[in-house]
């Protein structure tokens, strides 16, 4: 028995966990992204950008513990589901922090934002289980709430030396996102151009992760412990992609255009070696699908490129990430409610080959190089 399963099952002897649960749980971070996405901007209004990204982190740090304490099912799942609405509301939050602490760096900041999301993507796997084996799995959860707290310390200092009094007497009016802002993005072309492009990046890889091993081992044939490495190299091609992608777009508006084409073109790729020769090259159709996850740093830097004020940033960031995570949540179900109505992998990847086709016009209208104020603009008259 794998050290996996060994501590899946020490999990269960603590806290039984049906297989609905398992899925709940499994669910809860596209649909807190979705849902806490939409309402960020609202709570931005209310209570400021540093400070809401203060209390998003203590949030965490208090769900984080609860996973590790829990009694039961019920508290398990309340706890997971309040660590990733903290999450949620922080990815909303990133992009407009670097647009106001960062304005001369967006590319480089973002590269160093996204990197650090990349690790965090493989790295807590390879670490969780080792843990859990020394000390249990209560600790192997609670070791990530260590993290949170160090993340806010540098919070607590910048927010104590910023709060002067002419601080105090401001309260940020220039900074509240009017709920004007949020209608007229919803409006406007580039906003759902990138939500196409979070939703292609999101889907593919929430449904790769849940998904892309056992297409491995009935497609090509390769062992569970084989799939597994797949996924590893699957997870680890958005690395090099988070390094890259944010300073090249920044310095050279152009390659908007090329970065969406890539991704979709390898991701289609990838596809289309797992669906007509999948035994020929597994690790090249892997390699070629996780090039989709490009997209992620590439729509992440634009919700800055595309925004020339701070409400605009906070807005769009929280339509993007909130619609793109919405429909990024059913690709997983829909895969695996194809396949099993259909007893096969044909159809599940032609809807994934679907997703990604979505990303062509999608690149055509982020390419244009214009904010989405200057796109109101053009439509509307002032923004």
């Amino acid at each position: 028995m794998s050290r996996r399963c060994r501590r899946s099952s020490t999990t269960s002897r603590d806290i039984p966990l049906s297989p609905w649960l398992i899925g709940l749980i499994g669910t809860a971070p596209p649909v807190c992204y979705a849902v806490f996405g939409i309402v960020t901007p609202g709570l931005e209004r209310r209570f400021g950008l540093q400070r809401l990204a203060v209390i998003a982190l203590a949030v965490a740090t208090v769900g984080l513990l609860g996973r590790a304490a829990a009694s039961d099912a019920t508290l398990l799942l309340a706890a997971t589901a309040l660590v990733f609405a903290a999450v949620g509301v922080g990815n909303v939050l990133l992009p407009p922090l670097v647009k106001r602490y960062f304005p001369g760096r967006i590319g480089a900041m973002t590269t160093v934002f996204t990197t650090a999301m990349a690790i965090a993507t493989f790295l807590p796997p390879l670490v969780a289980v080792p843990v859990a084996d020394a000390a249990g799995w209560r600790s192997s959860l609670g070791l990530w709430a260590v993290f949170a707290v160090a993340a806010l310390a540098p919070w607590f200092v910048l927010l104590w030396r910023e709060r002067t009094p002419v601080d105090e007497a401001a309260d940020r009016p220039d900074e509240s996102v009017p709920p004007r802002v949020l209608r007229r993005l919803w409006a406007l072309p580039t906003t759902w151009a990138l939500v196409v492009g979070f939703a292609v990046t999101s889907g593919t890889a929430y449904t790769a992760f849940a998904w892309l091993p056992q297409i491995l081992i009935d497609l090509a044939g390769v062992t569970p412990a084989q799939a597994g490495t797949l996924l590893s190299l699957f997870a680890v091609m958005g690395l090099p992609s988070s390094l890259l992608v944010p300073v090249v777009v920044a310095r050279f508006r152009g390659a908007v255009g090329i970065l969406f084409g890539a991704a979709v073109a390898s991701g289609l790729g990838g596809l289309g070696g797992l669906a007509f020769a999948p035994a020929a090259a597994p690790w090249l159709w892997a390699a070629l699908l996780g090039m989709c996850p490009l997209l992620f740093p590439l729509v992440l830097v634009l919700l800055n490129l595309r925004t020339r004020t701070h409400e605009g940033a906070v807005a769009l960031s929280g339509i993007v990430q909130s619609v793109g995570y919405a429909i990024a949540a059913l690709f997983p179900f829909g895969v695996g409610i194809a396949h099993t109505l259909t007893g096969g992998w044909g159809v599940p990847l032609g809807m994934l080959a679907v997703l990604l086709l979505a990303g062509i016009p999608a690149a055509i209208i982020a390419s244009r190089p214009r904010t989405v104020e200057e796109d109101w603009s053009r439509r509307h008259g002032a923004w």
